[in-house]
């Protein structure tokens, strides 16, 4: 098995158990569920933001414990004030360190676009981040056929969400569909963990017209986010860059600057 295979069917072991605790029904009366919510892409298509997407990520499977002392809602805002266009925080709780409580402690900022980033296999996840207060939903293309994209694709967008669609190769371009909002290609392969970002250079102009197009993983070199832009990416996820730091913030802006 690889690594996406193992952490998927962790996730589907965890699910079952939190929808005994939590149902649908649930979900859908709790504060945040009916909230209008911001768009991630037009943030990321606006100027007079960085075009990064800053990520709260206390682990990794790959790097282990990064950053368990921050606070989410301190850091997310932060951020945000600094420009970021959006952020992005990791509920995965086993391997990452997360929950999707950190999207609620976030949501303290009413006009942050937040970005659920998790291995979301199942339509109740799409609601779930719906009602903790998400704004767009992470999509991983090597987890899913193309059929089950669709659907969580659509339900997602019935409630008001984004849809950030991850592609690691080419051929994943294939499963794109009309209610995808944004692409990003991620330079980690999620099967081996190895990072490159040749892959962001040799898909960027394979990804259809019409997408926000972003660059996510190993994005730690202003030069880089540089020479992306000029082939065409209209933002950036970075986070370890950031998380590394005792004070994320404070590095997200130095960053900010270098890149100017």
């Amino acid at each position: 098995m690889t690594i996406l295979d193992v952490i998927i069917a962790n996730t589907k072991k965890e699910l079952a158990a939190i929808k005994k605790l939590t149902s649908v029904k649930d979900l859908e009366n709790t504060l945040f569920f009916n909230r209008n919510t911001n768009s991630l892409s037009k943030n990321l298509l606006d100027n007079s933001r960085t075009g990064i997407i800053a990520e709260f990520k206390r682990k990794s499977p790959s790097k282990g414990i990064i950053n368990i002392e921050s606070s989410v809602a301190e850091v997310t805002s932060g951020y945000f004030s600094e420009g970021a266009s959006g952020v992005s925080i990791l509920t995965d709780n086993k391997y990452f360190g997360g929950s999707a409580n950190d999207l609620q402690l976030a949501r303290e900022n009413k006009l942050m676009p937040i970005l659920r980033k998790d291995f979301i296999i199942d339509e109740y996840q799409v609601i779930e981040a719906k009602a903790y207060g998400a704004d767009a939903i992470l999509l991983i293309a090597a987890a899913h056929k193309y059929k089950e994209i669709l659907n969580l694709s659509q339900l997602a967008h019935s409630l008001g969400l984004e849809v950030l669609f991850e592609v690691h190769k080419p051929k994943e371009l294939d499963l794109v569909n009309q209610y995808v909002n944004i692409i990003g290609v991620n330079n980690r392969n999620l099967k081996t963990f190895d990072v490159s970002t040749d892959t962001s250079f040799e898909i960027v102009e394979k990804i259809p017209s019409g997408f926000v197009k972003i660059s996510e993983s190993g994005l730690s070199s202003p030069l880089v986010i540089k020479r992306l832009k000029e082939a065409g990416y209209n933002g950036f996820l970075i986070g370890e860059r950031f998380m590394c730091s005792p004070d994320p913030v404070k590095a997200f802006s130095v960053f900010v600057k270098e890149i100017i």
